[in-house]
This record gives C-alpha cells, sequence and structure tokens, in this order.
C-alpha cells in the first residue's frame, strides 16, 4: 500500500453526493437467478423521479445473498445503463477481505463513481483501530474512488462511534469520502457533519428520519423506499430548503406511516412487493427471506391505501 501522503496526491477531490441516491432492489428471475435486463427499467425510473444516484448490492440489494460473482454482474450492468449525472456507487463490504478488495478493484474498472463498505459482521472487529484497517485494506484496491463507511449497525452488530472512526480514518484512508450512516444515533451523525469543518459527506441512511438528518447538515440520504417514493422525499427536501417546515413536517410524517408499514410487513418482504405494485417488478427475494403470501400482500396494499401511497408514489411500467 503507498504511504498516505504519497496517495493523497494522487486522489482527486471526491465531488460531494447530494439530493436523494436510491438502494435499489437487485432484480431476480421466479427461479432465483440474476434478471438483469430489469435494471435499465429500475434506473430510468429513478432519473425520472430526480434521484441523483444509486447504492448497488447493499443491504437492499441483498448482497450476502449473492456470490461475489453475481454482485460484479449486477455493478456492471448499472454501470452500463448509467448515463449523464448519475452516480453509481458500488458496495463492496462483507466478510471476506480479499473478495471484499476484488469487488472494490471491479468497481473501479467498470467505471462506478464511488464505492462504500459496511463492517464484516461475522468475525467482527475488536475496536476502531481493526475496523479502519479493514476498510482501509479495502479502500486502498481502488485507491482513486471516494470510499465511504455504511454504518448499519442493526445488520452488522458493529455498534463503533463513526466519529471516532472517521478521525481514526482520516490520516489512514486517504480516499476516506463520508459515511452512508443507517442509526438512529444522531449524535454521531451530528458529531460527524461538524468533524474537521465539515470535511466528509454524510449520506443519511434512515428514510422515515431523514428531515431530521437534513436539520444535522446532512449532504444527501441514500434509502430503500427512494425506489418508490421518491416524489415523497423531493418534497421534503424542497420544503426544507425554502423554509417551510410545516410542509417538511408533514410529508415526513407520511414517510414515517410508510416505514411503519414495511416493518409490520415484512420489511424487505414488502418493499420487493411493493416494486411490482409499481409496475418495477423485482422478483422474487432469496432465501431465508421469505416473500409475501398472496393474503399478506392484499393486507400491503390495503394498508399502502390506508398511509396515501397512491398519491405519491413512483409511476413505473403499468404501476398503479
Amino acid at each position: 500500500m503507498p504511504a498516505p501522503a504519497e496517495w493523497r496526491k494522487r486522489m482527486p477531490m471526491c465531488e460531494r453526493l447530494t439530493g436523494l441516491i436510491a438502494a435499489p432492489h437487485t432484480p431476480m428471475r421466479p427461479d432465483g437467478d440474476l434478471n438483469l435486463d430489469v435494471v435499465e427499467k429500475l434506473a430510468s425510473a429513478l432519473v425520472a423521479d430526480e434521484v441523483r444516484g444509486a447504492f448497488v448490492c447493499g443491504s437492499t440489494g441483498e448482497a450476502m445473498s449473492l456470490t461475489a460473482e453475481e454482485r460484479m454482474h449486477v455493478a456492471q450492468r448499472w454501470c452500463d445503463v448509467a448515463g449523464g449525472d448519475f452516480k453509481i456507487i458500488v458496495h463492496v463490504g462483507g466478510n471476506c477481505l480479499r473478495e471484499c478488495r476484488a469487488l472494490a478493484a471491479h468497481a473501479r474498472k467498470i467505471g462506478a463513481h464511488a464505492i462504500g463498505a459496511f463492517a464484516p459482521h461475522f468475525y467482527k472487529p475488536s475496536g476502531l483501530e481493526a475496523l479502519a484497517d479493514f476498510c482501509g485494506q479495502i479502500a486502498s484496491a481502488a485507491p482513486d474512488l471516494p470510499f465511504y463507511y455504511y454504518h448499519i449497525p442493526f445488520r452488522t452488530g458493529v455498534h463503533l462511534g463513526v466519529c471516532d472512526l472517521l478521525k481514526l480514518g482520516s490520516e489512514r484512508i486517504p480516499s476516506l469520502a463520508g459515511v452512508k450512516f443507517t442509526c438512529e444515533d444522531l449524535m454521531d451523525f451530528g458529531r460527524c457533519v461538524r468533524l474537521e469543518g465539515g470535511r466528509f459527506n454524510m449520506l443519511f441512511g434512515r428514510d422515515e428520519m431523514l428531515l431530521s438528518g437534513l436539520v444535522l447538515g446532512a449532504d444527501g440520504a441514500v434509502g430503500t423506499t427512494y425506489n418508490y417514493a421518491a416524489p415523497l422525499y423531493q418534497r421534503i427536501l424542497a420544503a426544507y430548503r425554502n423554509g417551510d417546515l410545516s410542509t417538511a413536517r408533514e410529508c415526513q410524517g407520511k414517510a414515517a406511516d410508510l416505514v411503519a408499514v414495511l416493518h409490520r410487513l415484512g420489511g424487505l418482504s414488502a418493499s420487493k412487493a411493493i416494486m411490482k405494485i409499481v409496475g418495477l417488478d423485482c422478483g422474487p427475494l432469496r432465501p431465508p427471506l421469505q416473500n409475501l403470501s398472496p393474503e399478506e400482500l392484499r393486507t400491503l396494499r390495503a394498508e399502502l391505501e390506508r398511509v396515501g401511497f397512491f398519491d405519491y408514489c413512483t409511476r413505473g411500467a403499468g404501476g398503479q
């Protein structure tokens, strides 16, 4: 690995990611194989909703249920169909460092805008030093791509403070650009925003709390529900920019009601089912995740009607 000072000289200034960035589902066929033909339709729908980019092969994308080769195929397809200013951030995290580095090198090769990685979650890092070293070794496999730490402790079980990690990584990981912060610890998030005069690109990852992230200084947001409810979140962003907190709170309340429906009806199971409802069918989930039963699908649709989802949702091909 090159010395940090030399590496930093070669690292271009990172363009800050802003606005909404979707965490897309990985489309699959009924037999569970990848269905990459759907990706172009997904990307077009996001662009139509003024979403700025996609964080692919993350938690929503069922990354841990995909092989490394499949993750590369998914990332490749997204990079192939992305056009203009639509940014592709490839999640390359996992439990095997060599695999993570291979995914990072591949993301660089296919022209991804950036990479991100969450903490290893089977053999967990013993502390900040171990986590910073793990992230640094991943980042060094694609040294000219911005690296984002993906903080999602409810999935990884790694609850180390992100602000402290950024302080350590600031000198050890020259390509460290920011954080995808999917956690309710708003104090830690606020400290990250203020660290080193706002150096780091902070992306908030709790859709149901977006307004709180904006108030604390989030540059942008990465989320699952931006796949099919981006118009509602665009209203939150616009209202906040215009100082209309009443409208922003009202819209955030609607988003919270939507997320509550997802939580009650299976999380990703309900979310992937919604993609089909809006005309962007991404197929089934892979085991051990379970697809909704016909009765559960009827309940989901009724709940979506109740919270007013169809008044603001994305309209994919054939969506209703």
